[in-house]
């Protein structure tokens, strides 16, 4: 284990022990329930939010509500939250138009935003990317815990210049809160949960506390979570090796103000998790594979939020992580995955400059990565990248206008051979036309490139997570996508709908091509570029049926499909089949109940060696029950998942032939508020 994560260990215990310590119900004896900043969602005591559409995204740098944006994005956050969040990022998002979630067991899940998944959706902490290595392998999972979101943004498309040109397919933020950036409304604040999961027998507690001094000029804050599933329940049986054991923790400390923000958070992260494709077989001597993952995080924030000369705010932040990754056969050390990465963001806002108003700013990042072992099918190699960015906004009512502009550099150096350089540009405009009270259209034109990922240039070897012998190709090019996206909303008293249909046509689309030769008893996979298209839709819509002394009464129904074709006629591999869902939502003063079913599609629009999926429908449900006593709240949960015992199967999984999805269950459980 490296020095440096083996010398903070020590410190993410003691912040786990704290967090803990600290979120017990009599250390907030006297303290009230935190009401959030203006604008903002809360999640203490699930205050009701009218529509989650007016909760301020963080991710863009005017603070804009979703309904005030041109550019697609969905919010999840306050009960909503509560009820998805899941193991995985992806678990927790993948019921949001337009969005659905990798899988590689019950450990990995990776978001998938329109088909779109790896390298070009960019996975934030609070703005800057969670710098693990989840792209490089479909079997890594993503460095951020669910349980300890505020709230999660999804922002759909290549319009996403702030993150990085890398994420043409979306960006995906999880804020959570560790760094303060303005005084709490209360001296303590916090909530705790624990819950236990039939289908795994599996056990979940997280604790989050806020505290403030006297003066309310120091913020401190401390979460932990812990949680273990063992192998879980399907309807063919137990799914060998697919545990999941998760300990993750953070101290953050903030001075606010008046004039801005001074802030740093440590946070440690620890998953262990089983490959449920190679389990192992004690007859012929073979060990299950699983993986321990470990990541240090140090972040340092920082903001102005008075005007200065022609600017009318600052933020700047820049983070160090600590990656290191084993993947064990049994107790042997198979293959070891390393990354150091910095990355550093400065963002200003200026003041109204003949109507327009925006944001500029630079980013740039420098990463060390490196796999020794077995499965070292990428070389040793460092990357680094700067990139300056622009986003304006003007308004003559009822029409708004955003554009944006951003130019990398991208230099990838790989150990014993050529470097690479790249230069991708992207511009964006959108145009949102509020056309009465209730009904608004939006049109969103986008020309985005990206730079291809390490794994994509310089792969080769038997890759095990894939099950083939892995090429890249170092000579790929810039991959560009042309986007344009027609969407319409309608938000009335007593129904709320929106619709959104998009076309990316891609100038040398990078894909993994199954070549059908072999090579050291495995089959090939290149990785190869073409020209592609995707052409898909999305929407939701929500009736209030009923509010009266029985309660409110909503029905919520969705859908999404894409289709992924080469310009030559061939489809592209492992795309997210179409689907639909439906919900009835009761909710009371105390009570608030849903019962769901989502229908996902057949996928038999497969590539060259690739199978069809049969379709499967999930249903879901979910009952809670709140209530205050003195200065705390509590609620008691009950959720079931696939209650009809369905065999489902994950199409973009390379392992959906031999690992299904978890069958009938049940998990219930309590949360404290304060």
């Amino acid at each position: 284990m490296p020095k440096p994560i083996r010398s903070f260990l020590g410190a993410r215990r003691n912040a786990l022990a704290i967090a803990l310590t600290l979120a017990l119900p009599a250390t907030a004896a006297t303290a009230q329930a935190q009401e959030p900043p203006a604008g903002t969602a809360s999640d203490t005591r699930h205050d009701k939010a009218t529509s989650l559409d007016a909760v301020v995204v963080t991710a863009t740098p005017l603070q804009s509500s979703a309904e005030e944006l041109a550019q697609p994005v969905e919010v999840l956050a306050g009960e909503k939250l509560d009820e998805a969040r899941g193991t995985t990022l992806g678990e927790t998002i993948g019921k949001l138009p337009g969005v659905q979630s990798s899988n590689f067991g019950a450990g990995v899940g990776r978001p998938i935003i329109r088909g779109l998944e790896g390298p070009r959706v960019g996975v934030l902490t609070g703005g800057l990317a969670s710098q693990d290595v989840s792209t490089v392998s479909q079997d890594h999972n993503v460095t951020v815990e669910p349980f300890l979101a505020d709230q999660i943004e999804v922002l759909k498309g290549p319009a996403t210049l702030l993150y990085g040109s890398g994420a043409i397919g979306g960006v995906v933020n999880v804020v959570d809160g560790r760094i303060a950036e303005r005084p709490l409304d209360e001296t303590v604040s916090g909530r705790a949960e624990i819950r236990h999961d039939t289908v795994n027998d599996g056990v979940t507690g997280m604790a989050r506390v806020d505290a403030m001094g006297a003066d309310g000029a120091l913020v401190l804050h401390a979460d932990g979570v812990y949680r273990n599933n063992k192998d879980y329940e399907t309807p063919l049986g137990r799914q060998r090796n697919s545990f999941v054991d998760t300990k993750t923790g953070a101290l953050g400390a903030s001075l606010v103000g008046d004039l801005g923000f001074l802030g740093f958070s440590a946070a440690r992260y620890e998953d262990r998790y089983g490959n449920p494709g190679e389990p192992g077989d004690a007859l012929e001597g073979e060990a299950p594979v699983h993986i321990d993952m470990k990541q240090n995080r140090f972040e340092l924030k920082g903001g102005i939020n008075q005007a200065f000369g022609i600017f009318s705010g600052l933020r700047a932040s820049v983070a160090n992580t600590e990656y290191e990754h084993i993947e064990f056969e049994g107790d042997e050390v198979g293959t070891r995955f390393l990354s150091d990465a910095t990355e550093g963001r400065l963002e200003l806002t200026h003041q109204a400059l003949a109507g327009w108003v925006g944001a500029v700013g630079v980013q740039g990042y420098e990463r060390k990565f490196q796999a020794i072992g077995e499965e070292a099918f990428v070389p040793k190699t460092k990357t680094r990248a700067a990139g300056l960015f622009v986003t304006e906004q003007r308004s003559w009512d009822p029409l708004q206008l955003e554009l944006g502009a951003r130019v990398d550099k991208i230099e990838s150096s790989p150990f014993g051979a050529a470097k690479r350089d790249f230069t991708p540009v992207s511009l964006s405009a959108g145009a949102l036309w509020k056309f009465s009270d209730a009904w608004r259209l939006s049109l969103n034109l986008d020309r985005a490139e990206r730079a291809p990922a390490e794994e994509e240039l310089f792969a080769h070897g038997p890759h095990a997570a894939t099950a083939s012998f892995e090429i890249g190709d170092a000579e790929l090019r810039k991959e560009r996508a042309n986007q344009v996206e027609l969407g319409v909303h309608y938000h009335g008293a007593k129904f709320e709908a929106k619709l959104a249909a998009y076309q990316t046509r891609f100038d040398g689309f990078i894909y993994l091509l199954d070549t059908g030769e072999i090579e050291d008893d495995l089959p090939v996979r290149q990785w190869s570029q073409a020209d592609a298209k995707f052409t898909g839709f999305e929407g939701e819509a929500i009736a209030h049926l009923f509010d009266g002394d029985a309660g409110k009464f909503d029905v919520r129904v969705f859908g999404d499909s894409v289709r992924a074709k080469l310009d030559n006629g061939g489809n592209l591999p492992r795309i997210a089949p179409g689907r639909v869902g439906g919900e009835l939502r009761w909710d009371a003063d105390s009570w608030r109940a849903s019962l769901g079913a989502t229908r996902y599609m057949k996928q038999d629009k497969v590539a060259a060696n690739e199978t069809p999926t049969d379709g499967y429908t999930l249903v879901d449900a979910h009952l809670a029950y709140h209530w205050d006593a003195g200065n705390l709240g509590y609620e008691v949960f009950l959720n079931g998942s696939n209650l009809t015992d369905q065999e489902a199967r994950v199409h973009t999984s390379f392992l959906k032939d031999s690992v299904v999805l978890p069958g009938r269950g049940v998990d219930f459980g309590v949360r404290v508020f304060f």
